[in-house]
């Protein structure tokens, strides 16, 4: 029944019967086809990166418990393609939350998650925006800051730019970071603060 279900594209009743077969007849000659099943349904199942990644990681993990108990299968290759693909969904995703923040001018927020989606997936593709989103939200909370705060944030803002141009010193965005940095060490210097590179 749940091959039927599988092969309908029924993925969400799928899943279920194949949990249950799994749970109920683990010692099977058909187990392994089954949870294979299970892990493409997951896949199918996982939306694309702008949703909720819930079962994008229940596939990952199906997919690497899949790998773990049934290493000489002839599923293995692809299975591991697979994860790579839904990794890659998953640091686009922490990428647009992030994304979502700066859109929004909630700056500090930005940086928050900018900061952790480079700390789960430091190869991330989108590394170079993200360093970049970081230096702009930096600037925008210091240039928006009251007075006190000031000194400390336009630091940030020198701390995230040197840490941008030192990965990507070729950037197409240097003209416009540059403009912060100066608007920054010319804050700093005016207010005689010492600048730490």
């Amino acid at each position: 029944a749940a091959r039927c279900k599988f092969k309908q594209r029924d993925y969400s009743n799928a899943t279920i019967e194949l949990d249950e077969f799994r749970r109920k007849f683990g010692r099977s000659i058909f187990i392994e086809d089954a949870e294979a099943m299970l892990s493409m349904c997951y896949y199918y199942l996982a939306p694309d990166a702008t949703r909720d990644q819930t079962t994008t990681s229940q596939a990952i993990i199906a997919f690497s418990e899949f790998i773990e108990r049934y290493p000489n299968s002839t599923r293995v290759e692809a299975f591991t393609n697979l994860i790579n693909e839904l990794t890659e969904r998953l640091k686009e995703k922490a990428y647009l939350n992030a994304y979502t923040y700066f859109k929004i001018q909630r700056y500090n927020s930005a940086i928050v998650a900018l900061r952790n989606a480079l700390k789960t997936y430091p190869e991330t593709p989108y590394r170079e925006e993200i360093l970049y989103l970081i230096t702009v939200s930096n600037y925008q909370v210091a240039h928006n800051s009251i007075e006190e705060k000031r000194g400390e944030r336009y630091l940030n803002v020198l701390d995230s730019y040197y840490s941008f141009i030192n990965e990507f010193p070729e950037s197409k965005h240097l003209k416009e970071l540059e403009r912060y940095t100066k608007e920054a060490k010319n804050y700093l210097d005016k207010n005689n603060i010492e600048k730490q590179k």
